[in-house]
């Protein structure tokens, strides 16, 4: 992922800052606890596309 990319994307819901999960390849908002998938290097940054994050899974 390229991290001028990081920079620039925001949650499309609160307009707030992401985390970048490799391992996952995954953009974690962490007010909304939703995890937006990156598929074949391209961030899809749809509300109805992102995981729910339950309240057991540590967001870092």
């Amino acid at each position: 992922m390229d991290p001028k990319l990081l920079d620039i994307l925001v949650c499309p819901l609160c307009k707030g800052p992401l985390i970048y999960r490799k391992d996952n390849q995954e953009l974690i908002c962490k007010p909304d606890r939703l995890a937006y998938p990156i598929r074949d290097g391209i961030p899809v940054m749809l509300e109805e596309e992102a995981r729910s994050i339950p309240p057991e899974e540590d967001i870092k």
